[in-house]
């Protein structure tokens, strides 16, 4: 049966430059076109961690003016959407098929209040010395943090996502049966002043972002995609269990039991579980990109519903 799936794809699987991203792209599209082969619906979304890491890097130049981090992820979006839709376009036309792929330079709705704002926890940029990084902090007002012993970093907030402002504008794509690419990064974070939308120095989870663009577009499917086959409880360790088919009340049990590390599978559970108890009939898939076709077909993976 068709499946309308969003695909969550992380930011680590497209490279850390222009020229690798383009190669890993090819290798990613491939499983992505299985599942258009088989007649899904499909939107994707991806992280931009590296990519707008580099790119607020090369900005960090006294002889470049400098360019605010919203602009860094919007320039990120353009880029990875470019070297995406040509490489599932490239793998479509390969096969025969023709469905047309769009990327949507998407902004995502966050809560000025969000107390994220005033805890920023998510590194950017350069690595600086105690001395330089105090000085930033007097001329900027950016808020500098040590970093994992390497040095003083920017660090910014990551506030949890409210809306798509672009979600008739995707929602109308995927109806005329294109592949749509969005949120990109976790979509470039804006707050609403009336009629305006202000960009913020933030970075929202491209987690939660699919996840509200998945409840969005009414989808079957939300799959995020990891390093690993299956969600494991203790990772790891010799008692080692790896999930099968969960359900949301087992989820919630399991996170509060601390099962799950916060800075890597915590958000993608969490997202998991939010988009499976959102509505009857809806399922969340963990899994790596090899397994993804697999997964729907519930040969393996994590799938978690009510």
């Amino acid at each position: 049966m068709k499946k309308r799936i969003v695909v969550a794809l992380g930011g680590n699987a497209l490279g850390n430059n222009a020229e690798e991203q383009r190669e890993l792209v090819r290798q990613t599209a491939v499983p992505i076109v299985d599942l258009i082969a088989e007649g899904h619906e499909l939107v994707l979304a991806h992280g931009n961690g590296p990519q707008v890491g580099m790119i607020n890097l090369a900005f960090d130049n006294p002889n470049v003016p400098p360019m605010p981090f919203p602009e860094c992820g919007a320039m990120s979006q353009g880029y990875i959407g470019y070297h995406l839709q040509n490489a599932i376009r490239e793998e479509l036309l390969s096969r025969g098929l023709s469905h047309p792929v769009a990327t949507i330079v998407t902004q995502v709705v966050v809560d000025i209040e969000d107390p994220a704002f005033q805890n920023p926890t998510k590194p950017i940029g350069s690595f600086y010395s105690e001395e330089k990084a105090k000085e930033i902090a007097k001329e900027t007002g950016f808020v500098m943090k040590e970093d994992s012993g390497r040095g003083y970093r920017r660090v910014v907030a990551s506030p949890k996502p409210i809306a798509v402002v672009e979600d008739r504008t995707v929602n109308a794509l995927i109806e005329a049966g294109q592949v749509v690419i969005t949120v990109g990064g976790g979509g470039i974070p804006v707050i609403r002043q009336g009629i305006h939308l202000e960009g913020v120095a933030a970075v929202i989870d491209k987690d939660f972002a699919s996840e509200v663009l998945a409840e969005m577009v009414d989808a079957d499917y939300l799959i995020i995609l990891t390093a690993v086959e299956k969600v494991a409880l203790n990772f790891g360790k010799k008692d080692e269990k790896w999930l099968d088919h969960v359900t949301v009340a087992e989820m919630e049990q399991y996170m509060t039991e601390g099962h799950f590390a916060p800075g890597s599978m915590l958000p993608k559970v969490e997202a998991s579980v939010a988009f499976a108890k959102s509505k009857e009939g809806r399922t969340a898939l963990i899994t790596s990109l090899e397994n993804a076709r697999d997964g729907i077909a519930g040969k393996t993976g994590t799938h978690i519903s009510i």
